[in-house]
């Protein structure tokens, strides 16, 4: 009696459960059968500014960087400097002990023993032929050409010495320019970089090599930023266009910018053509740009003030037309008509509509996913 029970329930329960699959397969296929209606979002048009721009990637340096070399060779004996300082023009940088090659300073000090020998043998002579011509001996023709010997004599000595002396210590004593051996920056500005330490071998510039960068000044008030622009955009760029640079490491901070300088000349890089081009940053009192900084230039190409504008998605384009979806009815139940309009800027997210909308119409906009919250 139980067992028949028992069986009767589960007999109950399956029914209930084949049914209700039934009902829900048969709900489910009618609910697939019928046609789905898609709502989409209202746009209206908006007035606003559209521009067209490109970006150049670069780094910020200063205009003019001075690199200090030595006129004279040796060693550095005092660095009075570093990198990051600031320095006068005419203010000494480091200091150089002067190691003569034995060469020439046996040349130089041979140089001066003859100049002495030939001074004391034309002295001689000098003084005999005074008395002579004093005494009515000799000629004024003969005392003058002895005198000029003399003087000959004697200035050959100085020079003599003073070609020992700059050999010997980097500077004659009776100069009167700076020392060679204290090496002097030619500029005010910033030390970027001093590439020698203290005893480090130094040589001066000539025709042969470009001589020891002892170091590198920069006025860092004028800055340039140096860029490369695509083939593609470069013949929309012209000197004089103002620029917007972002600074990377200046928590993106932005400067203004203006263009004065675009090659005239290409280079491949990476198999595309880019152009250089620079431009004159303006710095406010507050910043501090270091030099090599990574930034991004951004150049308005063209803009567009005050224009009505939509959402370029909302734009079909059909060959050289365009239209957009014209909203004619909202509700019960949205209706479109395909209309044409006559489009112009666009910066990739919002198109100018030059004609064929009013501030006051409406258009279809994106698709709403009946599945979004």
């Amino acid at each position: 009696m139980k067992n028949r029970i028992v069986k009767k329930i589960l007999r109950i329960i399956l029914l209930v459960l084949v049914g209700a699959a039934v009902i829900g397969t048969f709900y489910f296929l009618w609910k697939k059968a019928q046609p789905v209606i898609t709502v989409y979002e209202i746009v209206t048009p908006e007035k606003g500014d559209v521009e067209t721009k490109t970006v150049a990637t670069g780094n910020v340096e200063p205009r003019f960087e001075v690199e200090i070399k030595p006129q004279i060779s040796g060693i550095i004996s005092e660095l009075k400097k570093e990198a990051g300082q600031m320095v006068q023009a005419g203010e000494i940088i480091a200091i150089i002990k002067v190691i003569p090659e034995m060469v020439q300073l046996n040349s130089a000090e041979s140089r001066v023993n003859l100049a002495n020998i030939s001074l004391k043998q034309v002295e001689e002579t000098y003084k005999r032929d005074t008395q002579l011509f004093k005494q009515g001996v000799i000629a004024q023709e003969d005392f003058d050409l002895s005198k000029a010997n003399y003087l000959k004599a004697v200035e050959e000595k100085d020079n003599a010495q003073s070609a020992l002396e700059i050999i010997r210590d980097g500077i004659a004593k009776n100069s009167s320019v700076a020392s060679t051996t204290q090496i002097r920056s030619t500029i005010t500005g910033m030390i970027l970089d001093i590439p020698v330490k203290v005893g480090n071998s130094v040589i001066q510039a000539n025709n042969f090599n470009d001589g020891t960068t002892i170091a590198t000044v920069a006025n860092m008030n004028d800055m340039i930023f140096k860029g490369n622009v695509d083939e593609t955009e470069i013949g929309r760029i012209h000197e004089g266009m103002p620029i917007k640079l972002t600074v990377g490491a200046m928590e993106s901070r932005s400067f203004d910018a203006l263009l004065e300088y675009v090659s005239p000349k290409g280079v491949d890089k990476n198999g595309a053509i880019q152009f250089e081009i620079k431009a004159a940053v303006t710095i406010p009192e507050d910043a501090f740009i270091r030099a090599g900084y990574s930034a991004n230039a951004e150049i308005v190409l063209k803009r567009a003030e005050d224009v009505l504008t939509i959402p370029e998605s909302t734009v079909e384009f059909q060959g050289d037309s365009a239209f957009v979806q014209l909203v004619k009815q909202e509700q019960p139940e949205q209706v479109f008509e395909k209309h044409p309009v006559k489009v112009g800027l666009s910066d990739g997210i919002k198109i100018e509509v030059q004609e064929g909308l009013a501030a006051t119409d409406k258009v279809r906009g994106a698709a709403i996913d009946p599945n979004k919250k």
